[in-house]
């Protein structure tokens, strides 16, 4: 089986990837690394199943091209490419646009053209700061589309629009599912999000920074959950479209979490407040009644996947320490 994940580089994409090749499939691997770091597919390509292309997804043609010239045997396309975080996507609010729209464009020209099924990766971010909880797959959001977060959430908003009418207008076997908050190995130490910067202060000794009272809430996925989720959505039947809810039911408060990472790293828990970021949502958690028809959920406990990131993070940070 051949298959393309954009974004691959990322902090999800290269777990997919890593699956996918313990699979047995190709996978070629498509990011401009502009936020992913190739030495997270080291791995794979180590494994001589994952072929790595250099292209930005927003230029459709370039990136077809490059595409189709390793291979026009394409079973799957799972597009994950978009900066993702808060400090990201507000140092490159233009690229997160495009690669939302013009590159999920291309991707979707790319599965008609190869009649590959695909799957698009949107985000609970369009339910914006939510007057309904918990988000059902039917709710239509709350979302500022001027506000300092609207590249990622209606850039996200319109790669969902383009899916639906990609099935509806040109046959392409497309679906979306929009993530939850995931955390695992493989975050950028510094993003800016809240696992990463919980454990970076952990690992440094400083107190815990949360933005307002820590009082607004979270439901993490570990990400070897949500790799599951994918592949699950990608390949169920789904006789009818709808968007699919990937993310865990345990929803957390913001000064809870910072609770359990101080437990698993083993220090004192001491926080210091910073100002709420614009437009952060206050409560955050899934239904996820759809995807669990579909066979899946999630399996791994915070406190399980916490340990495993943790571990991984003390030894990210004292290789970076040692550069």
């Amino acid at each position: 089986m051949n298959v393309v994940v954009t974004g691959a580089a990322g902090f999800v994409g290269s777990h997919l990837v890593d699956r996918l090749v313990s699979e047995g499939a190709h996978v070629i691997a498509v990011d401009n690394l502009l936020t992913g770091k190739l030495a997270n597919l080291e791995d794979a390509i180590g494994r001589g199943r994952c072929t790595y292309v250099f292209a930005d997804v927003s230029d459709g043609s370039a990136v077809q091209r490059l595409v189709l010239d390793v291979t026009r045997d394409i079973d799957e396309i799972y597009h994950l490419a978009s900066p993702a975080s808060p400090e990201a996507y507000g140092a490159f609010p233009w690229q997160t646009l495009c690669v939302n729209s013009l590159g999920t464009m291309a991707m979707l020209d790319l599965a008609g053209t190869t009649g590959a099924r695909m799957l698009y990766t949107s985000t609970s971010e369009v339910y914006g700061d939510p007057l309904e909880h918990p988000q059902r797959e039917t709710y239509f959001g709350n979302v500022n589309p001027i506000g300092p977060r609207a590249c990622y959430d209606e850039g996200k908003r319109f790669g969902e629009a383009a899916v639906s009418v990609a099935r509806a207008t040109r046959g392409v076997d497309a679906r979306l599912v929009r993530i939850f908050n995931c955390y695992g190995p493989r975050m950028d130490t510094a993003d800016g999000r809240l696992i990463p910067a919980l454990f970076t202060a952990a690992s440094s000794g400083a107190p815990f920074p949360l933005h307002g009272d820590g009082s607004q809430t979270r439901s993490l996925t570990y990400v070897d959950d949500l790799v599951s989720g994918l592949l699950c959505v990608l390949r169920a039947a789904m006789p009818n479209f709808t968007p699919v809810n990937l993310g865990a039911e345990d929803e957390r408060t913001v000064a809870e979490i910072a609770h359990a990472v101080a437990r698993v790293a083993g220090v004192p828990y001491e926080t210091i407040s910073l100002e709420s970021r614009p437009e952060d949502p206050r409560r955050r958690k899934p239904v996820i009644d759809i995807a669990r028809s579909l066979g899946w959920s999630p399996v791994t406990s915070l406190e399980t996947g916490l340990a495993h990131t943790y571990a991984w993070y003390t030894g990210q940070l004292a290789q970076e320490n040692a550069a």
